[in-house]
């Protein structure tokens, strides 16, 4: 792991590994999907037991300290810029690249007065509807084979869905992918539906491991159906890491 570390490569172990990411999400809470599962991968690499971690001076902060010869776990954090609001004249942050850091340590790799273990917030898909700004409307299809749809801002799940979770999952995804929006781009700035599906069941099953419910195998044979062999580009692994993490912070209560 080092500063050329793919968002592709990440994608697919959490594609080819079953478990890998509750494992993530369970050790690594609170931190992007993404940066989850780097740690978690770096850990299996090097032999160390994943659990809570932290930069050097926050562990010291803890009265825990670093044990001699340990080297840092590396996570992406983004590098962000001043820009000021022409209307307004107000500063904002705007993020403007990632960068790749060895800056961490997990909890087995210190020493020193015991900590707390993080507890996990329940997700609500109601909590999650409403910090999106999404409406979950009547599914008024037809179609036997349509599990739900989305359109804008608006998803509808079938009252039969098989797994309605997962469905619901997919659909958001689309959104927050920004494929509802795409009828106003040129034919030539959509997305191919091959890969707007592949992306939307990635995130479903990024969103069904990290919240154990069942679904994740039948996302991987779904995705790879689309794939039909090949890989996600990075910039597209870069958006379903990103869709992910807001679907699940936008359910959790602060």
């Amino acid at each position: 792991m080092d500063n050329q570390t793919k968002w592709t490569e990440l994608l697919q172990q959490a594609v080819s590994q079953p478990g890998l990411i509750l494992k993530a999400y369970s050790a690594f809470y609170g931190y992007s999907l993404g940066n989850q599962l780097a740690a978690m991968v770096q850990c299996y690499q090097r032999g160390i037991e994943p659990g809570p971690i932290n930069t050097y001076p926050g562990w010291q902060k803890l009265n825990r300290q670093v044990k001699k010869g340990e080297k840092a776990i590396w996570l992406c954090m983004p590098l962000t810029r001043k820009i000021k609001d022409k209307e307004s004249n107000d500063a904002q942050l705007v993020i403007t690249n990632f960068v790749w850091k060895p800056h961490w340590f997990v909890l087995s790799q210190t020493n020193g007065e015991p900590i707390a273990m993080p507890e996990m917030a329940e997700w609500s898909k109601d909590r999650a509807l409403a910090a999106l700004g999404i409406q979950e409307i009547p599914f008024t299809t037809i179609d036997g084979n349509v599990q739900g749809y989305a359109q804008k801002r608006e998803v509808a799940i079938s009252p039969v869905a098989a797994m309605p979770h997962k469905t619901l999952f997919h659909e958001l995804a689309h959104i927050e992918l920004g494929h509802t929006a795409e009828t106003s781009f040129t034919d030539s700035e959509h997305t191919p539906r091959s890969l707007r599906e592949a992306e939307a069941e990635a995130v479903a099953m990024l969103l069904c491991e990290s919240l154990s419910l069942p679904g994740a195998e039948f996302c991987r044979g779904y995705i790879q159906s689309w794939l039909k062999g090949d890989v996600i580009p990075e910039r597209s692994a870069m958006k379903i890491f990103g869709a992910a993490d807001r679907i699940l912070r936008a359910g959790k209560q602060e």
